[in-house]
Formats: structure tokens, C-alpha cells, sequence
């Protein structure tokens, strides 16, 4: 509304980036239980590997037009013609090795929820079922890793999942409410974790 500030958001959001500025507002952080949102995540996450967060972010849709809305019994039948046909596809990375770990990680991503029930449960069990709260109060306080995020990484892989390093996993962690990371002065970290 005209007049009304601006609430206070974490240093990282490019305010001038109205997607980047709903993603912060609405997703990140926020924790999620939705096995399809899980795979969708990893799959961005690991795509995302060596490139900024809004590239991916700005070619979301099309990941998903491209994995079937990232059903991972639909994914995991995709075979080596559905990766010669997605490494020509321009409305993702068309990176064959990152095209491939989709394909290997719905594999993965399928066996976690024979063994858990659910992908949530393996994953929400790493934190007891509740958000790690920090408190970071500046841009230098956050880590790009944790011992946490490092102990999953090596589950993750030992289970066959692909572009899932100690760094990626942590942002997934982040993204997904499994660490509310929002800066003590912005209005998510009060929403989400009572002040």
C-alpha cells in the first residue's frame, strides 16, 4: 500500500528483484513437508551449483515443464533420450552431467521413501522434526556450511544422490525451514520463529 514502509528483510534480498523478493517473503525459509517440494529443491539446488540462486530461480518454471513437475516416479523413468532431448532444452541449464543427477537423484530421492515412508521423515529427522533457529544479525554472519549440513551431504551420497555437497545441502536446509537463517531484524525471522 502507498505509504506503508517497507518491512525490514535479510541483506542478502536484491529489493529491486520483485521474484527474488517473493521468494524471500513466501518460501525461503519457511518450513516445508512436501515430498514432491523436496525433490523440486534438490534438483534446483544441484542445478544451481557454481551459479547465482536468481538464474535458477528466474528458469524455475521451465525445470519443471522439463521433469514432469519434478515427479520423481516420472523422473526416474527418464532415459538417455530424455537427457539428449533436455540438453537442448534453453529454458534450463543444459548441463549434462547436472541433466543426468535429476535422472540418478529420483532414484535415490524413490529409495529414502521406501526406507522413511517419506523423504520429509529421513530429511526432518536429521533436526528432530523442528527448525534450528540462528540469529544471524548481519550478511557476515552467515556460513556457507555447517557440521550438519556436512553430515547429510555424506548420507545423501552414500544413498546415490549427485550435486549434493556440504554447501548445496545447507542452502537446501535453509530454503526448506530446516534452518531459519533469516536475520534477527527481518519480519520472516519474527513470523517464523516468534521473535
Amino acid at each position: 500500500m502507498k505509504g506503508m514502509a517497507e518491512p525490514t528483510r535479510c541483506p542478502w534480498v536484491p529489493l529491486d528483484d520483485d521474484l527474488y523478493v517473493d521468494y524471500h517473503d513466501v518460501e525461503w525459509g519457511t518450513p516445508n513437508h512436501d515430498d514432491h517440494a523436496h525433490f523440486e529443491k534438490i534438483s534446483l539446488e544441484g542445478a544451481q551449483a557454481g551459479l547465482s540462486w536468481r538464474t535458477i530461480l528466474g528458469r524455475r518454471e521451465g525445470y519443471r515443464r522439463a521433469f514432469a513437475g519434478f515427479d520423481p516416479d516420472v523422473v526416474a523413468t527418464f532415459g538417455p533420450e530424455d537427457v539428449d532431448r533436455l540438453v537442448q532444452d534453453a529454458s534450463i541449464i543444459r548441463n549434462r552431467a547436472k541433466i543426468e543427477s535429476v535422472l540418478s537423484n529420483a532414484h535415490a530421492f524413490l529409495a529414502v521413501q521406501d526406507d522413511f515412508g517419506t523423504f520429509d521423515s529421513y530429511i526432518w529427522g536429521w533436526v528432530d522434526g523442528e527448525p534450528i533457529v540462528n540469529r544471524p544479525a548481519a550478511l557476515g554472519d552467515y556460513q556457507a556450511t555447517t557440521p550438519l549440513s556436512e553430515q547429510v551431504s555424506k548420507d545423501l551420497k552414500q544413498r546415490g544422490f549427485r550435486f549434493v555437497g556440504p554447501t548445496t545441502v545447507y542452502a537446501y536446509l535453509q530454503s526448506f525451514g530446516l534452518v531459519n537463517d533469516h536475520t534477527v531484524d527481518c519480519f520472516r525471522f519474527v513470523e517464523l520463529a516468534g521473535g
